[in-house]
């Protein structure tokens, strides 16, 4: 393999990548790359760099479908090389390539080690643009550990250097990664702004995996902002991309996501089954904490159905998976949804005690939203009067603090709610006044959000998913059945396929007369010896295609090929009165085209040797998974007796197949006698050369 070659085959590796479609069919390509980089690596590949390329694509296309664990072990072996060879740079990007695999398998500890052993070789080498790719990675680690300041701090510094750099793609990450700290912070707006800047850049660079991620996290904005007809039109958007190009991780974080609308909007039954596909997807895909968010997603429903006991199971689990990971947000999240259940059970110490611990951890991450929600949990459980600790004004206290909270980030849906629990709290104090206050804005707020126009929004982005799916499932079918028909094709004949797609199940059938062809190669086992198996697959491949070609030219049926023989038929499976001056025809322009066949290595002729026969066949289809079409009777023998009794660069044909030319008065042939011979299994015959007519 030449580098211009090698250079080729990356690309085509790039574009498969880019595709997403089927990590598999990347993992054959790149393998077998990397076995014609074995063979010439004293070539062009001494230092290992080809090899290291092919890895690291291999490794970013199972990164970008969702399977990081399966990426991580090519990742670690490009490593070894570049670590072998000395080549500082490239172990400099590798390290921050295995960091961002332990960040989305959610190995904090790990990933923040290669990250700083990447950033300290990229700070050695003054690469900027290393550095800043690292420091960002090192933001998302920290985001995903939900220590927030820090990452907002390391996220600027890779910020500042990609403005200093130029670069486009740096500034739509880093923007992207600022927008979802602002989020964090319930900043709604300043969030969306930082989240466009990078989106527009996105769309410029035409990157279509951070544009379903923007897209996606604009929606979780929104929804938290109680816009849902918008939120869903974000989240379709995301989830259509994230299909188009494979990205099971992200496309299971879509349907939660979807799911959570629904659940809004009082749709359990809806809610429900967006979120078991999205576990379904995040069981093989996903990262530990899009898990715990899909599973703690389910307990929401079972809490607002009533059912506590499963709610419970399932917040548990949630609190689980995200105490592995160590997020802090997650463990705040859980906690706080338990205490809620204890409050629906009435076990009201066991409430406040998870209202408490989750309270002090919104403190110490300073997350509004957490806090306002703590807050108003806390002050309904004061409220609730068969609590020991009932207080009406610590009640009130706590909920206006939670209101105030809910006002400053805009979240509507939080704030009816708390409107909703205040106007109570009034109309038992017979405060008219707040009552009305209180419940007129609840019921404003709540028509809102609720409207006819975001369930009908919902429902028909939800016809539309459904008519896409079934639309899909119809074109999976339409698919099937053409890759089947399309197969049928290329291993039988036309006719033969035709029946076997309408549900025939037994093919065969006597056919009177045909001519029938073997061709061998002379003294292929030792030319095999002498070359290499690259050149001899590749030699056999070019031989057997142009005899394809001749033979589709000639209107025969190949029948098979068995090691280096070839084996074709004319007149079946569509019987024809011309078959013996068809192959006849064939066969001199085998010998023809078999004159441009030299072995690379040794420069030697490649010689043919040919027999054929005419007489009587019968022809099926056998085998159940892998059919094949084949011929059976005295007539193969004798053909394959030809060949093997004939003498190389000549036709040795039978007096059968010289007599079915000769009723074709086909004057362009002649036929030189060899006299009668002996052909085993058969006894004594006589038997002709064929050749061309000298004129």
């Amino acid at each position: 393999m030449t580098n211009e070659l090698l250079s080729i085959k990356l690309l085509e590796l790039e574009a498969l990548v880019e595709s997403c479609e089927d990590h598999s069919l990347v993992e054959s390509h790149a393998r077998e790359l990397l076995h014609h980089i074995t063979m010439n690596d004293e070539e062009f590949d001494a230092s290992g760099n080809a090899s290291i390329q092919v890895m690291l694509t291999l490794a970013r296309s199972l990164w970008q479908c969702g399977l990081p664990q399966n990426a991580l072990p090519w990742a670690e072996e490009a490593l070894s090389i570049a670590l072998k060879e000395g080549m500082k740079e490239m172990q400099a990007t590798i390290l921050g390539n295995i960091g961002l695999l332990y960040t989305d398998l959610s190995e904090s500890t790990l990933a923040l080690e290669y990250y700083d052993r990447a950033l300290s070789l990229a700070t050695e080498l003054g690469n900027k643009n290393g550095m800043a790719t690292t420091i960002g990675n090192i933001g998302l680690v920290y985001m995903e550990l939900a220590e927030y300041s820090r990452a907002l701090e390391y996220y600027r510094r890779a910020l500042a250097l990609s403005e200093e750099l130029d670069s486009k793609s740096g500034m739509a990450t880093r923007n992207a990664n600022i927008g979802m700290v602002y989020m964090e912070f319930a900043d709604y707006p300043r969030a969306l702004e930082y989240l466009q800047k990078s989106l527009a850049l996105d769309e410029e660079l035409h990157n279509r995996h951070s544009i379903a991620a923007t897209l996606h996290n604009i929606g979780v904005i929104l929804q938290r902002m109680s816009n849902y007809p918008k939120a869903l039109e974000k989240f379709h958007q995301a989830l259509a991309i994230n299909e188009a190009i494979g990205n099971n991780q992200w496309k299971a974080n879509n349907l939660s996501s979807i799911g959570n609308v629904y659940l809004a909007l009082a749709d359990y039954e809806r809610a429900l089954e967006y979120f078991e596909r999205a576990l379904a997807l995040s069981e093989v895909f996903g990262r530990q904490g899009d898990k715990a968010h899909i599973i703690g997603s389910i307990g929401n429903v079972y809490l607002n159905q009533k059912d506590y006991p499963r709610a419970l199971e399932y917040f548990r689990q949630a609190l689980t998976l995200v105490e592995m990971i160590g997020s802090k947000s997650g463990i705040e999240l859980y906690i706080s949804n338990i205490g809620n259940v204890y409050l629906q059970l009435a076990d009201y110490s066991a409430a406040l005690e998870h209202f408490t611990m989750a309270l002090a951890l919104s403190e110490e991450l300073e997350n509004v939203r957490g806090l306002a929600t703590n807050f108003g949990s806390i002050g309904l459980l004061y409220s609730k009067e068969d609590y020991e600790h009932h207080d009406t004004d610590r009640a009130k206290e706590y909920l206006l603090k939670a209101l105030s909270m809910f006002e400053e980030i805009g979240e509507r849906k939080e704030q009816y709610e708390t409107h909703h629990y205040l106007a109570n709290l009034f109309e038992k104090e017979k405060n008219w006044e707040k009552f009305a206050l209180h419940y007129k804005k609840f019921h404003d707020l709540k028509d809102e959000v609720q409207s006819d126009e975001a369930k009908q929004q919902a429902d028909r982005l939800d016809f539309e998913r459904k008519s896409a799916e079934t639309e899909k499932l119809h074109a999976v079918e339409r698919a099937k059945h053409e890759a089947t028909e399309q197969l049928l094709h290329n291993v039988l004949p036309p006719s033969i396929a035709a029946k076997m797609l309408t549900g025939s199940k037994l093919i065969a059938e006597k056919i009177p007369s045909v001519s029938v062809l073997f061709a061998d190669i002379v003294n292929f086992t030792a030319l095999s010896q002498r070359i290499t198996p690259e050149e001899l697959v590749d030699g056999l491949d070019r031989i057997f295609s142009t005899f394809d070609a001749l033979a589709e030219k000639h209107g025969l049926e190949k029948i098979k090929t068995i090691g280096d023989a070839y084996m074709v038929v004319s007149g079946a499976p569509l019987p024809r009165p011309d078959h013996a001056e068809a192959m006849a025809h064939f066969a001199l322009e085998m010998m023809v085209a078999m004159k441009e066949f030299r072995s690379i290595s040794t420069g030697e002729e490649i010689q043919l040797r040919i027999g054929i026969h005419s007489g009587e066949v019968v022809a099926g289809v056998i085998g159940k998974k892998k059919f094949a079409y084949d011929l059976w009777g005295d007539a193969v023998n004798t053909a394959s007796r030809m060949e093997s009794h004939g003498e190389e660069d000549k036709i040795h044909v039978s007096e059968e197949f010289k007599h079915a030319v000769e009723t074709q008065n086909f004057a362009s042939l002649q036929f030189i006698e060899r006299g009668e011979m002996h052909i085993k299994g058969k006894g004594m015959m006589r038997t002709y050369y064929l050749d061309k007519a000298h004129t």
